[in-house]
């Protein structure tokens, strides 16, 4: 876990929630509280799959308020419409094609099964100022983040935020 305040972010980005393609601003989704950016390397890999629905069975992400998850990966935002209609997601997936958002947060393999320039399975949690007030990445693809570890960070960054 790291904590840091020097770098200042925000983008946009194509992504679905599942019906219609749109663009996504991260100053949107930090407006008033925090985001939680969930990097993956694809969408129906199996590891990728199940991180991506424990996010969605995340209870606790459910009940917390100004709290936006965002998944990124490149794969196309065709791709992620049907994996959200398959897997019933309930956040947005953004689809970072040029890779351009992945390489900015500095999560990004040069080569992965053969795949080049595949985002690294990655957690960043973002306050309202856009400031990384928590960056979790792995370099082995198939290791999970720890959820626990994640929902502290994140209720500590919005208890700050309610003082």
């Amino acid at each position: 876990m790291s904590r840091s305040t020097e770098l200042s972010l925000d983008f946009s980005l194509p992504g679905t929630e599942g019906d219609e393609i749109s663009e996504y601003r991260l100053s949107d989704h930090t407006a008033g509280g925090a985001a939680v950016l969930v990097f993956y390397p694809f969408d129906f890999s199996p590891v990728c799959t199940a991180e991506i629905c424990g996010f969605r069975d995340a209870e606790w992400l459910s009940f917390t308020e100004n709290v936006d998850v965002l998944g990124i990966s490149r794969d196309s935002c065709y791709a992620h419409k049907r994996f959200i209609e398959e897997y019933n997601l309930s956040f947005p997936l953004l689809s970072d094609t040029q890779g351009e958002v992945i390489e900015q947060f500095d999560v990004m393999y040069d080569e992965w099964d053969y795949h080049r320039d595949v985002p690294k399975r990655a957690l960043v949690t973002l306050d309202e100022s856009h400031d990384i007030c928590y960056k979790w990445q792995t370099e082995d693809a198939y290791e999970t983040p720890d959820m626990d570890e994640l929902e502290q960070s994140v209720l500590s960054l919005l208890d700050g935020a309610a003082r």
